[in-house]
């Protein structure tokens, strides 16, 4: 009987890995760092800009739904009542301040209401 044969796999040379400079590396963790800081400026300025409007519209409904642009009497009732009805939904910065806020702002704001982004 012919003796089996052993079967040898071979590998691929393995390409040598350079050493990465450290100031190379130190360059990429400040580029990469730049970049994300960047990015939370970025949606910072977004989610903030989504806000104001959020709120201006939400004021001018209360302003114009409820109010009828008059100061009523049973307005300062409603705003309670609708920052608890947000607040236990939504939680957080539905507060009846917040909603005062943002029912009055527009009447002192130079700019009528009209926000401009920088």
């Amino acid at each position: 009987m012919p003796k089996a044969r052993k079967i040898t796999r071979r590998t691929p040379p393995s390409t040598p890995t350079l050493p990465v400079p450290a100031i190379a590396a130190d360059r990429l963790l400040g580029d990469v760092r730049a970049l994300i800081e960047a990015a939370r400026e970025q949606t910072a300025r977004a989610v903030n800009l989504a806000l104001v409007g959020l709120y201006w519209h939400i004021g001018t409904r209360i302003r114009q739904d409820i109010l009828r642009e008059k100061r009523a009497g049973y307005g300062e009732e409603i705003v309670a009542t609708l920052s608890r009805q947000l607040t236990a939904e939504f939680g957080r910065g539905y507060s009846k301040p917040n909603r005062s806020r943002m029912s009055g702002g527009r009447k002192h704001s130079r700019t009528g209401g009209r926000c401009s982004t920088p």
